[in-house]
């Protein structure tokens, strides 16, 4: 089977066919940093992480790009509001974004260029629609892109460019000469951040960033551009119109959109008091719980947040490292080295993936793999270490199992030290050895109660943390 990918713009599944397969080109919208990045944008990352482990598994060379805005309206707000240098707030923001994105266990990208470093290519696509009558500058010294001049816009979104004017708001710019136009470049205001163009002083507007990064990165077409379902409109409508026009060329040949994350079934809106960041949740959960989570749903389906969907995610990646604790797993640098008895399990996983990414399909094989795993554990010592390594293998496509079990599953101790846990149950095994069963199971629930879980086996007894 051939890999199949829904293309937001012809609202179907397609066979992907890149242009080179040897070198996918990804374009990823990033994040706009002006504070701590939350539950929307962590699915968004881990979402489109999954996506370039997948294609590189199955030997596709990608080239992926994720942009960072660096300059923008929320920006300078913030910035003001804390009292702080734009530089300085961006720095901070950027630096947490990568440490909260590592601890999730996503990939570096092979570039992420950030806007302020790349207005001088903002500039002259911009120049490029002056000069095709696709823009025009305003006396004030704004440049508008003039959608009527499109003939296209609208179509990845949906949107019906006669119904939006007829809804749109008096506009707060007299000098637009349609409602629908939107600003490529902003004329320079007082305490403001400014570049010089041929047009006069200022700074790009959102849309432009992306086509120019895009464009300067990978060229035209890209293969691949992704991002939220909140960004189709206006956002990557915007983009399509800019690039297309300034480029003669169609900007992607699949768009790729993750949907929406929700709590308890409601919008997450910080006027709800129902907004995470990826810092409250790593606070509470372990990060390859969270992953787990963020993948378990399709990913173009909407991704409910609820305290016992996390549950469920933590005991779905217990029920994979429990299978693969105390064996010492064959690995598998190359798929043709796996047995031809476990190569069903690597040909129902690529089929779950090949059918747009399906990870909640892929995690079926996965559990059934782990059972087979088990299985093996009892009485094929041998064959148990190699289905744990097409386990770990097959897992790592998802960025997932590549742990030691003893460490997932001894995690978070609470006010214990593992040492304490460790000396806890010597004691038990002790007083079970002279017969003292009253201490020995005192020191089980004593543990109970700090949410160690102890199986007692032949070999002694050992212990992991209870899924919350």
């Amino acid at each position: 089977m051939s890999l199949y990918v829904y293309n937001s713009l012809t609202r179907q599944k397609e066979p992907f066919e890149p242009a080179d397969p040897a070198n996918v080109r990804m374009y990823v919208c990033g994040m706009t940093v002006y504070d701590y990045c939350h539950m929307g944008h962590a699915r968004v990352m881990v979402v489109f992480d999954m996506i370039v482990r997948y294609l590189r598994a199955i030997g596709y060379g990608v080239t992926y790009v994720r942009n960072i805005t660096d300059i923008d309206d929320k920006i300078i707000a913030r910035a003001a509001e804390n009292g702080e240098p734009i530089g300085d707030l961006t720095e901070r923001m950027i630096a947490a974004m990568h440490e909260d994105l590592a601890t999730l266990g996503c990939l570096t990208p092979d570039a992420e260029p950030r806007a302020t470093g790349s207005v001088p290519d903002m500039v002259e696509m911009i120049q490029w629609l002056l000069d095709r009558d696709y823009a025009y500058a305003t006396e004030s010294g704004d440049v508008y892109y003039a959608v009527g001049r499109f003939s296209g816009y609208g179509r990845l979104s949906g949107e019906n460019p006669e119904e939006l004017r007829a809804g749109a708001r008096v506009e707060a710019e007299p000098d637009k000469r349609d409602p629908l136009d939107f600003a490529l470049w902003k004329a320079a205001q007082p305490e403001e951040p400014a570049w010089r163009a041929p047009w006069g002083k200022g700074r790009p507007g959102w849309h432009i960033e992306c086509s120019a990064m895009s464009y300067r990165e990978l060229g035209c077409p890209l293969d691949i551009h992704g991002g939220g379902a909140d960004l189709k409109f206006p956002h990557h409508e915007n983009e399509i119109a800019q690039s297309e026009a300034a480029l003669d060329c169609h900007l992607a040949r699949y768009w790729i959109h993750n949907g929406f994350v929700r709590v308890d079934d409601e919008k997450m809106a910080k006027s709800l008091g129902n907004f995470f960041t990826i810092r409250d949740l790593l606070a509470a959960y372990d990060a390859e719980i969270l992953r787990v989570f963020l993948l378990s749903s399709h990913y173009r389906s909407p991704l409910n947040y609820t305290e016992e969907n996390l549950r469920g995610a933590a005991g779905a990646l217990e029920r994979l490292y429990t299978a693969l604790e105390d064996l010492d797993p064959v690995d598998y640098p190359d798929i043709g080295e796996v047995p031809e008895d476990l190569r069903q399990w690597v040909a129902r996983l690529r089929e779950a993936m090949d059918d747009d990414f399906n990870t909640p399909e892929a995690f079926a094989v996965l559990f059934e793999l782990a059972r087979e795993v088990n299985r093996r554990k009892e009485s094929e010592p041998e064959e148990a270490r190699a289905a744990a390594g097409v386990l770990r293998m097959l897992g790592g496509t998802l960025g997932l199992l590549q742990r030691d079990p003893s460490t997932f599953l001894r995690r978070d101790t609470g006010d214990l030290s593992v040492s304490e846990v460790e000396r806890l149950i010597a004691e038990r095994a002790e007083a079970r050895r002279a017969r003292d069963f009253a201490t020995a199971d005192r020191i089980r629930d004593q543990l109970a109660e700090h949410g160690i879980e102890l199986e007692d086996r032949p070999d002694g007894t050992v212990w992991r943390k209870q899924t919350k």
